[in-house]
C-alpha cells in the first residue's frame, strides 16, 4: 500500500483543474493550496514531498493509515498509476515499484 506515494524524490504534477477540485476538498484559497501544499517549477506545479524512511512520501500520504488522505480527487499521474508509458519500457522498474502488477 502506498509504494507508488513513497519512495525516490520526483515530481507529483498537478493542473489547474485539479489544483482547483483539490483546493475545494480541502476547503482552501488555490493560494492557499500552492503556498502550503505545492511547489513551483517553471510555468508547473508539483505536490510537495516529505522526509519518509529510506526516501520521500508525497505530503498527502497518511503515514499511520498508509493510504492516500486525497484519493477522491488526487491529480491525474497519481490516478494513472502504473499505466505511465515510462513503465512500458522498464517492466522491471514495474514490478518493483507496483506489486500488484505481478497479479495481471
Amino acid at each position: 500500500m502506498g509504494k507508488c506515494c513513497t519512495g525516490e524524490s520526483g515530481y507529483i504534477w498537478i493542473n489547474y483543474e485539479e489544483m482547483t477540485n483539490l483546493s475545494k476538498h480541502l476547503n482552501i484559497s488555490i493560494d492557499e493550496l500552492k503556498e502550503r501544499y505545492l511547489d513551483k517549477f517553471g510555468a508547473r506545479y508539483s505536490i510537495k514531498e516529505a522526509v519518509y524512511k529510506d526516501g520521500f512520501r508525497c505530503i498527502f500520504f497518511d503515514e499511520e493509515k498508509l493510504n492516500c488522505s486525497i484519493y477522491e480527487c488526487r491529480p491525474n499521474q497519481c490516478r494513472t498509476f502504473p499505466f505511465w508509458d515510462y513503465f512500458k519500457k522498464n517492466y522491471d522498474e514495474l514490478e518493483r515499484e507496483c506489486i500488484g502488477v505481478k497479479l495481471l
